[in-house]
């Protein structure tokens, strides 16, 4: 034997070691429970564990580094747990463990990875276990009788003594009835929470080594893409330029300077007529634009073609912007909702992909460097959304905005939860009429009871909920407002039923 098969051995010990405390500690925290703050605190030992028992990690730097990025993203979710927090979670700890085997080349190369590893990784458990059957086979038997002698006499003698004290001393026969083993179905479930926990756990422990191409993927795509005749390619442009000048010119008309529309037609349905659409469009021309003007293509050695892209693109980020205005006046017609923050966040996006294109295309840059740029992009606009609570911001925003109570669409408000109970409680404080204030005050016991109600449980307890609520008793005293009584019940807007 040689000198590292007995580190080998232990490194694999204390694998399974920790694989089978973070699957105990997901049974306690996570199974059968409403998500809370246990997600992060599991999340946190997971990066803990894989930094112990995989020291290759502590020691690149890239690996730090993604691991360093897995414990914020553990924090965010302890502090309020969210689905998007929780695949950044994965996907920095994922990352973490690949990096020591592979180098990271382009975020599309790395994305298909991040897929191969999560798909092999699902038989990195059952293959191990295997390796396992198959050494277990391979040695002494004798061994193993060895060990069924030692055990035989202390199991069956403990056992035999322990039936007879269990007769003798009612304290331990009562210990004894208090054990309640689970029912099949409680333990089939608890076996497959188990398994499934193995199979996201254990792979990133041991990987296995997810080959591709040694070549970046985006290499190995641009020169497949199609070369357009340098004739059509003009054409085209050509075209595309005067359609879009016609849309612009008529967002910049009704948009932009505030000038009368049709009769008929009201600024709000302009405003959100095809806002979304729009983005399509822009997406498509981003993406013909990289076609047209790829290195080494007729279209990026024509000069007329680049002065045409360059004018595509700015007329692209025209539209981007009319859309995001668009969207703007819709909500300022309406009210601003969770949905509306995601498109305007997706239309900035949109937007800087479109001048990061123009910038690669006229400073020369590579594809590696033009999707790389765009991931980070996306990277921290994604992890900004999973800090802020889009939300808390949609209702402060809506209350603070709101010239009426016609303006408030209370209903939304109260499905929003946690998220809009400081909001309502300001509401509630400068409400105009009794009605209103005491719509706000009955949305805001409802939500403040039930956010009471979670955080008295420490499976849905959260570190943001908590924050919030106690903000919320400071501000309301000892002494709340009570809602008026509604012998028929209330609607989801808090107004009473009048039968």
């Amino acid at each position: 034997m040689t000198r590292t098969q007995p580190r080998r051995q232990y490194s694999f010990i204390a694998k399974v070691l920790a694989a089978a405390a973070l699957i105990g500690m997901a049974d306690l925290l996570l199974y059968g429970r409403s998500p809370g703050a246990a997600i992060g605190a599991f999340a946190i030992a997971w990066a803990g564990a894989l930094a112990l028992v995989r020291p290759v990690v502590r020691r690149r730097l890239a690996s730090r580094i993604s691991l360093a990025g897995a414990a914020s993203f553990a924090v965010i979710v302890f502090d309020d747990p969210s689905f998007l927090g929780s695949c950044l979670f994965w996907m920095a700890i994922a990352s973490a463990t690949l990096l020591p085997q592979h180098r990271f080349n382009d975020a599309i190369s790395w994305g298909g990875r991040l897929i191969r590893h999560a798909i092999i990784g699902i038989a990195s458990p059952l293959r191990d276990l295997n390796r396992l059957t198959i050494v277990g086979r391979q040695s002494d038997r004798a061994s193993v009788r060895a060990v069924l002698a030692l055990l035989a006499l202390p199991v069956v003698g403990g056992g035999v003594f322990l039936a007879l004290f269990a007769n003798a001393n009612p304290l331990i026969s009562d210990a004894f009835r208090a054990i309640r083993f689970p029912g099949l179905w409680s333990a089939v479930a608890h076996l497959a929470f188990w398994l499934a926990m193995s199979l996201i756990i254990w792979p990133n422990f041991r990987p296995r080594n997810t080959v591709s191409s040694r070549r970046s993927m985006v290499a190995g795509i641009a020169p497949s893409a199609p070369d357009l005749p340098l004739a059509t390619l003009k054409l085209s442009l050509l075209t595309f330029n005067v359609i879009f000048a016609v849309q612009n010119g008529l967002d910049l008309a009704f948009l932009w300077s505030g000038a009368a529309l049709p009769s008929g037609v009201t600024l709000a349905d302009y405003a959100h007529s095809g806002a979304y659409l729009l983005i399509v469009t822009a997406l498509l021309a981003g993406a013909f634009v990289l076609v047209a003007s790829r290195p080494g293509s007729l279209g990026s050695e024509s000069t007329m073609v680049r002065r045409l892209l360059v004018a595509w693109i700015a007329q692209n980020l025209l539209l981007v912007a009319s859309s995001a205005l668009r969207t703007l006046d819709y909500i300022d017609a309406y009210s601003l909702t969770r949905l509306r923050i995601a498109a305007l966040a997706w239309m900035a996006l949109v937007g800087i992909g479109l001048v990061l294109i123009g910038w690669r295309m006229l400073r020369g840059g590579s594809a590696r460097w033009l999707i790389n740029a765009n991931a980070v992009t996306a990277g921290v606009v994604l992890t900004a959304s999973s800090i802020v609570d889009y939300g808390a911001v949609a209702a402060a925003w809506n209350i603070r905005h709101a010239r009426t109570a016609a303006d408030l669409d209370l209903c939304y408000l109260h499905g929003l939860g946690s998220s809009s109970l400081l909001p309502l409680m300001e509401l509630e404080r400068r409400a105009q009429g009794p009605v209103l204030r005491d719509q706000a005050a009955f949305i805001r016991s409802r939500i403040m009871a039930d956010l009471s109600r979670d955080q008295s449980d420490w499976h849905s307890w959260t570190w943001r909920n908590a924050r919030r609520l106690t903000a919320a008793r400071r501000v309301i005293g000892s002494a709340p407002r009570q809602p008026s009584a509604a012998p028929h019940g209330r609607t989801c807007a808090g107004a009473v039923n009048m039968r």
